[in-house]
């Protein structure tokens, strides 16, 4: 037989050989509907845990955001040699830091009068607080940094209860939501520690 043709049929047999590889390799519509079908689900199976998450995250730094203010008020009683006032503005994250002979100490207080003030929005618009005793929102730092009574004479704070949207919703109401508290004890110490019920000591993050 004539070698060109030979060759010529060899490129032929090799280029039908490639053909059938690339449909091979290929996606047909089926197996791309099952591809995305698989996809799906599991991006639905994904979604509540991954919400679950960010909500944790947020009721985390508005939380630490609530500790950090107790422990500037408490820092500047000590550093000024004054009484400090840390004020909330529940149900709100916000904060506000001022002498404690400022009243109120809150967001509208004038800017030359407070220390510091840091908005709800700033850590999570989303998150909510519960202070006890119901109704306090006030905690005095003496210049030795311990608790002290308010000057207006109101009950001090002596924890703050951070939820995400309704207290219902937390794991020590039943919920499936990790809520947070902060506490202050009289000394002036301030730490943030997990309230669900089976969190127990030793374990670091139990509530006293």
């Amino acid at each position: 037989m004539d070698p060109a043709r030979n060759e010529l049929l060899g490129l032929e047999k090799e280029r039908g050989l490639l053909n059938m590889a690339l449909r091979q390799h290929g996606f047909n519509l089926i197996e791309v509907m099952v591809t995305l079908t698989v996809l799906s689900i599991l991006i639905a199976l994904g979604v509540p845990g991954f919400v679950e998450w960010l909500q944790s995250q947020r009721l985390r730094a508005s939380a630490e955001a609530i500790t950090n203010g107790m422990q500037v008020a408490r820092g500047e009683a000590i550093r000024r040699n004054l009484p400090v006032v840390l004020g909330l503005e529940p149900p709100t994250t916000a904060w506000t830091v001022c002498q404690a002979t400022v009243s109120p100490c809150d967001s509208t207080t004038a800017a030359a009068n407070m220390i510091q003030n840091k908005s709800g929005a700033e850590s999570s618009g989303d998150s909510k607080i519960a202070p006890t005793p119901v109704g306090a929102i006030l905690v005095t730092f003496s210049p030795l940094g311990a608790v002290v009574s308010n000057f207006d004479g109101s009950a001090s704070l002596k924890q703050v209860d951070v939820f995400y949207s309704d207290p219902a919703l937390c794991s020590a109401a039943g919920g499936t939501m990790r809520c947070l508290r902060v506490v202050v004890t009289p000394g002036g110490n301030t730490r943030m520690c997990d309230p669900t019920p089976t969190i127990v000591a030793p374990d670091p993050r139990a509530c006293p």
